[in-house]
This record gives C-alpha cells, structure tokens and sequence, in this order.
C-alpha cells in the first residue's frame, strides 16, 4: 500500500486536482483513503512526509468542496463529482454512498499534537515538479 499512496501522492496536481476516472468518482475524496489511512497507521512511506501529505490533501478537499453545488439546500453531500453531476452515478449509487468522501478525514484519529498536525506544509511531488524544484525520481516496483 506503501507503493499505491507514492503513486497516488503524484496524481494530486498543483492545483489540487486529479485525473478523474473509474466508477467511483462519485465519492469524491474518498479516494484518497489509502494515503488518510497511511498517515492514520503512521505508515507513510519515508519519501511522503506528513507535512507533505496533509498538504496535498488538503488542496484536494478545498478543491473539490469550493462548488456550493455540491450540496443540497439542506446542506446534505449531492451526487456527483465537484457539483451536482447524477448522470455520473452508478445505478445502486445514493446520497448517502457520497459520503464515502469522509475517508479522507481517517487522519482526525490522529492526536493533535501528531506529526500530521503539526508539520509545516511542504509542497507536494507534482507542486515541486511544476514549480522547477527538485523532486524525487520514480522507480520500478520490485518485491
């Protein structure tokens, strides 16, 4: 899982985007769940700090929740992507499934004096790659 929330970290844009395919893109930031659930068992691999982490994604959350479309009157998630978007939804998809979104948040386990919670934000892989800093090559998988 390790490998998956390296390659997962590359994904999020400067922008705090990411590219948006597969059928469960209706749950909106619950894919970032395996990074959430890395930092929650403190298993970030050493390459993904948690200053990093939490910043990008943070930039999702704040990307993906900036379109008041995303919720209805009531203030309840609709379904969708980044607004009200049914045509998107899978068949068994209801407003409840969106709040798988709330994967994201594995990290409030975490204690507030934890590192996740008190390191400074750095810039994630992409941020630094488009901004011309130095960032860390990608490898081959090996076991």
């Amino acid at each position: 899982m390790q490998r998956f929330g390296m390659i997962l970290e590359r994904f999020i844009s400067p922008e705090g985007t990411f590219p948006v395919f597969g059928r469960s893109i209706t749950y909106r930031t619950g894919v970032l769940q395996p990074l959430a659930l890395l930092a929650l068992r403190e298993e970030l691999p050493e390459s993904l700090p948690n200053g990093q982490v939490r910043a990008a994604m943070t930039a999702v959350i704040k990307r993906m929740f900036s379109s008041p479309a995303n919720f209805n009157e009531k203030g309840f998630l609709r379904i969708g992507f980044s607004s009200y978007q049914p045509n998107i939804a899978d068949w068994y998809s209801n407003n409840g499934s969106m709040y798988l979104a709330s994967l994201a948040f594995l990290p409030l386990g975490l204690p507030a004096n934890h590192p996740f919670w008190t390191d400074a934000p750095q810039p994630w892989t992409s941020k630094k790659a488009w901004e011309g800093d130095d960032f860390p090559k990608d490898h081959a998988y090996y076991e």
